[in-house]
């Protein structure tokens, strides 16, 4: 066998692996979501980890330091968002018949103005109409018992799912360095000095991305608490606090901190004041993460144009939905060392030098 037939046996070789790899990879892609998550979280904590070892401290009282410091974090993050979502539905609850009163009074004249005919909104009328008619509510009420039941079983699967997380994490934290070696090892050797500065350039950006965010998420933090209060909204350390330690996470950090305000909001009951504000306070927010914030903040610490980063957030959401989102300035830090690569070996190329 030639070393031509060779090479392009080697090249079927590899590229079966790759494409066998993607199909078992989409193929297990249900369960994946937590060895994933938890990947990225080890990956987070391991500089702490390696801290704390320096310092004289076993890897495993480490491991177990760490993780118990986010815990404690995430369990904080929980404490001050459920009690402040319990008040508020708790007070919600019990306006609910001033609300009415006031929907009666206000809203409803003007709507049987132009309908023509009186409408009021009457609870203990429901109550009567409810009760005669059992025969006909009762198949929905078995409908959204099986929708119920179906959506027990996915969130039980999603609490499995989150239990895994920390068992997973725990031995990566572990054997970090093992796993990484392990892994290292498979790379053929004409390659491993490439690729173990090729992956030194990524740690570093990454890096680079990490500290970005934080400061993201202390500035965001500042903003909503402070404009909250300015407008008069209860409870605005809590919820621009919340905001801002969960802007991180694409569309679930901002729709929790604006839904939490605008429940407040709304159960103020005095007049649309409150509401226009949060309104304009989550839109401002928005606009100076997405176009200000995160471009500078974290686009330039990982060697990214604004404009580059905007369109990697829009193109991974639109690839890869929630998750593209969430790792899209990670991937894109990636694929910007890669490119450098790339490029590189293409002004060296003769094909870019030759001149006729």
């Amino acid at each position: 066998m030639t070393s031509t037939q060779a090479n392009r046996l080697s090249m079927l070789l590899w590229g079966g692996a790759i494409l066998a790899l993607l199909i078992l990879l989409y193929l297990l892609s249900p369960i994946l979501t937590p060895f994933v998550l938890a990947g990225i979280l080890a990956y987070v904590a391991n500089p702490l980890v390696d801290r704390l070892t320096h310092q004289g401290l076993p890897r495993p009282a480490a491991v177990v330091l760490v993780m118990a410091g986010m815990g404690l974090l995430v369990t904080g993050l929980a404490l001050i968002v459920l009690p402040l979502l319990v008040d508020e539905l708790g007070r919600l609850t019990a306006r609910v018949p001033a609300a009415i009163e006031q929907i009666n009074q206000r809203l409803l004249p003007w709507v049987s103005a132009r309908l023509g005919f009186s409408v009021r909104l009457d609870m203990s009328h429901a109550n009567r109409l409810l009760s005669g008619n059992w025969d006909a509510i009762q198949p929905l009420l078995g409908q959204a018992f099986t929708s119920a039941k179906e959506g027990g079983i996915v969130f039980f699967g999603a609490v499995m799912s989150s239990l895994l997380v920390p068992v997973v994490m725990f031995y990566l934290l572990l054997d970090w360095y093992g796993i990484v070696a392990r892994w290292a090892s498979y790379v053929p050797r004409r390659w491993q000095q490439k690729c173990t500065a090729l992956a030194g350039d990524i740690d570093a950006v990454l890096a680079q991305y990490l500290r970005g965010q934080m400061l993201v998420i202390l500035v965001l933090a500042v903003y909503y608490s402070t404009a909250l209060w300015l407008a008069g909204i209860p409870s605005a350390l809590s919820i621009g606090v919340v905001t801002g330690l969960l802007v991180f996470i694409p569309y679930l950090g901002f729709a929790t901190g604006f839904g939490l305000a605008l429940l407040v909001a709304v159960i103020q009951f005095s007049g649309l004041q409150p509401v226009v504000a949060v309104l304009a306070i989550y839109g401002i927010g928005q606009l100076l993460e997405s176009f200000l914030l995160t471009p500078y903040l974290v686009g330039e610490r990982i060697g990214l144009h604004p404009l580059a980063v905007i369109f990697g957030l829009l193109a991974f959401g639109q690839l890869f939905g929630f998750f593209g989102v969430l790792l899209a300035l990670p991937l894109s830090a990636i694929l910007a060392v890669a490119w450098r690569e790339v490029r590189a070996a293409y002004l060296a190329s003769r094909f870019y030098q030759y001149t006729a």
